[in-house]
């Protein structure tokens, strides 16, 4: 009988296997220059992916007779770039608004951050709150990684401009929920795209934009910053009581189950926002109080040597906006600008090397930025502003997974990581450069013909190759 059972068992792996395998067939790029990213470049080699993972990669690497062969003389092969904060593979197919937050009093010194936000999803209170404990704002317990669709019609265009992987953020509220890290899949079931189901707990410093406040409780960013301090106090005294009753549970009655301090409790790391200086240093001092790992996004005056200095003081890591900072098309020609504005607008870019050249840990991500021209744009000002084209490369795969703890399996380009691919003809971020194909998971995409990484709407799946 243990035998039978046995001999079905294998017999189902093998069929699998077989399904597997036809489905996505073995993928060879041969002759190409290939940047491993974590390792020296190689001018002429092979990268082989099979079943979704990288077989082998090498000068020497021999193209295996049931491959697919793609001849590449003339063609370079990055790792797949990552976004490191976004909102794709969403259940939406645009952004439905557009919240302004500034972490920090107003004034002319002021740099705010605008964030494209998701629909209102579970984010919903009753009437004004009245204090902490009606939760404002808050869906710690919401798990993106639940909702992602390949529906998104940003992935195409995303994945069109070489991204293959983004860590996908609900961002509606104080405490918005948990963020996902994905691949830019088309034609998918919503669990192949989930990597990772639990990134991080996205948090915001938004007094009231989009979570129903009516204006109640937090009406200013020292009742937020009060609001999120209490909802850890109580995490932790939530986490003592649950491990008391745990411990010895007789004649004791049992805590009351609390989702949304579950929802904080169950994350590895928090986001916290800061652009200027003074919110770059209070944000720091906040996350060791709380004693959360965390990582700070935005980080527009990074530029400056005193915050990149702080920065690497506490070691945290920080995710930086592409969207640098721009004059409104429809400013008032008689306002005038502080200094610190247009000292932001004009230093924002060079962010990247100040932090790169400070030692800090540091990665991009689009903020909203969607087409291919305008993705291409951003990267090019940081390089124009002096960062190099290798460091712009790493800050867009593998810091990245380094900051959130998958660089054992994507971003760069090394046996038995995920088959995430870019192919290029010419160096990736140059005008004229043509994205030729991109593997997400082994699976083969190539751009729509009006979707060259300057310009177009999306990507088109291979068709035999993809299904």
């Amino acid at each position: 009988m243990k035998q039978s059972i046995a001999k079905v068992l294998t017999a189902l792996l093998v069929c699998r296997a077989i399904a597997l395998a036809q489905s996505h067939p073995a993928v060879a790029i041969s002759n190409a220059k290939i940047v491993t990213v974590s390792g020296p470049v190689i001018a002429k080699g092979t990268v082989v992916v099979r079943n979704g993972l990288i077989e082998a990669v090498g000068e020497n690497v021999p193209v295996p007779a049931d491959a697919m062969l793609v001849e590449g003389e003339g063609l370079t092969v990055y790792p797949g770039l990552i976004d490191g904060l976004s909102t794709w593979g969403q259940p939406y197919t645009a952004p439905a608004a557009s919240t302004t937050v500034t972490a920090g009093r107003g004034g002319r010194g002021a740099t705010t951050t605008t964030t494209t936000t998701p629909p209102a999803a579970a984010v919903s209170t009753v009437g004004p709150a009245r204090g902490p404990e009606d939760r404002p704002a808050t869906t710690s317990w919401l798990k993106i990684a639940d909702d992602v669709t390949f529906t998104d019609r940003r992935i195409e265009s995303a994945r069109s401009a070489g991204f293959t992987t983004a860590v996908t953020f609900p961002t509606r509220g104080i405490f918005a929920g948990q963020g996902a890290i994905i691949d830019l899949l088309s034609d998918a079931k919503p669990g192949e795209m989930v990597l990772v189901p639990a990134a991080g707990q996205y948090i915001s410093l938004s007094r009231g934009g989009g979570g129903g406040l009516g204006g109640g409780f937090p009406s200013a960013l020292m009742g937020v910053i009060s609001y999120i301090r209490q909802i850890y106090l109580d995490a932790a005294h939530y986490q003592l009581v649950k491990d008391a009753y745990a411990k010895d549970p007789r004649g004791v009655e049992r805590p009351v189950y609390d989702r949304a301090l579950e929802g904080v409790l169950e994350s590895k790391r928090i986001l916290l926002p800061a652009n200027r200086l003074v919110e770059i240093d209070r944000m720091l001092r906040f996350a060791a109080e709380l004693k959360q790992p965390a990582i700070l996004y935005g980080g527009r005056e990074t530029f400056r040597p005193e915050a990149a200095a702080l920065l690497k003081k506490f070691n945290t890591p920080v995710l930086l906006s592409m969207r640098w900072p721009e004059k409104p098309r429809d400013a008032d020609p008689e306002d005038v600008e502080s200094l610190r504005t247009l000292e932001t607008r004009d230093k924002a870019a060079s962010a990247p090397m100040a932090l790169q050249s400070a030692g800090v840990k540091y990665a991009l991500y689009s903020d909203g930025l969607d087409q291919p021209r305008d993705l291409q744009r951003a990267v090019k000002k940081a390089i124009d502003a002096g960062l190099s084209r290798e460091d712009a490369i790493r800050a867009l795969t593998l810091s990245p997974a380094e900051i959130f703890g998958v660089a054992d399996r994507l971003g760069s380009i090394e046996k038995g990581k995920i088959g995430n691919l870019v192919v290029t003809r010419g160096d990736l971020f140059d005008d004229h450069t043509k994205v030729e194909m991109i593997l997400v998971d082994g699976r083969k995409y190539v751009p729509a013909p009006d979707a060259a990484p300057t310009g177009g709407r999306g990507a088109t799946t291979d068709p035999g190759v993809n299904r």
